[in-house]
């Protein structure tokens, strides 16, 4: 059982010394913004964050029509 908390530290240990590879030998490093609304790529490709969208979908046009499905 020791042995398995053991490794299971280790391996957590080496996984952060990995995330922060980055941030310690870069000047000023830092993870970039995983929000869509930050991503260029995605504005470009008209793509936005869900709740954006949802909140475009709520808000009616005043010159918008009610469509009637026959």
């Amino acid at each position: 059982m020791v042995e398995i908390i053991a490794i299971s530290t280790l391996i957590i240990a080496i996984s952060m010394a990995f995330l922060c590879i980055k941030l310690v030998f870069r000047k000023n490093g830092r993870f970039s913004s995983q929000h869509i609304h930050d991503s260029k790529a995605m504005r470009e490709r008209g793509i936005h964050c869900v709740m954006d969208q949802d909140r475009e979908q709520r808000t009616r046009s005043r010159l918008s029509i009610n469509e009637r499905n026959n």
